[in-house]
């Protein structure tokens, strides 16, 4: 993240800092899991999601569902010396990636984001897709990741020991 918002002005923007006044990656994954601990992170969303509903700029009729990966060095640890139990590592498009992922549902008509999970990078964005819904969608728009959600209605867990 502290890479991303050197590299990337409208990150920059977007979070109100200066190239002079950009956090260490330590402050602001301290910064994550305070947010976290205290479980603020769902309430300031649903807090931005009604200010955008009262001024009449989320439509809820066309939903677009989608995942990025966020890509962390693997060797970051906590202060325990060992690795982010919230992250992992996934393959795609002929690379390991090491990290977490995004799952996003997005506002089809304005952009706007209405809900996010985070979860760990090996996490099937289709066993995700229930959370991203509010219910009053009319169209539901997702890249191949989504494949086969009309059948899958629920995330599937491992069974007879398998992984």
């Amino acid at each position: 993240m502290e890479e991303s918002l050197y590299e990337i002005a409208s990150m920059r923007q977007f979070a109100g800092l200066s190239l002079d006044a950009i956090p260490d990656e330590t402050t602001l994954l301290n910064f994550r899991h305070l947010l976290e601990k205290r479980q603020l992170t769902h309430a300031l969303f649903a807090a931005i999601h009604q200010h955008l509903c009262d001024k009449g700029l989320m439509l809820k009729q066309g939903i677009i569902v989608d995942a990025t990966l966020i890509h962390t060095p693997s060797s970051t640890k906590n202060a325990q010396g060992e690795r982010d139990p919230d992250m992992h590592q996934t393959w795609k498009g002929n690379q390991w990636y090491f990290g977490m992922k995004a799952h996003i549902g997005v506002d089809a008509q304005s952009g706007l984001v209405h809900h996010v999970a985070g979860t760990a990078a090996n996490v099937a964005d289709v066993t995700m897709v229930d959370q991203l819904l509010h219910g009053e969608e009319v169209d539901v728009f997702g890249d191949a990741g989504f494949t086969g959600v009309h059948i899958r209605r629920r995330p599937v867990t491992a069974r007879d020991g398998r992984r």
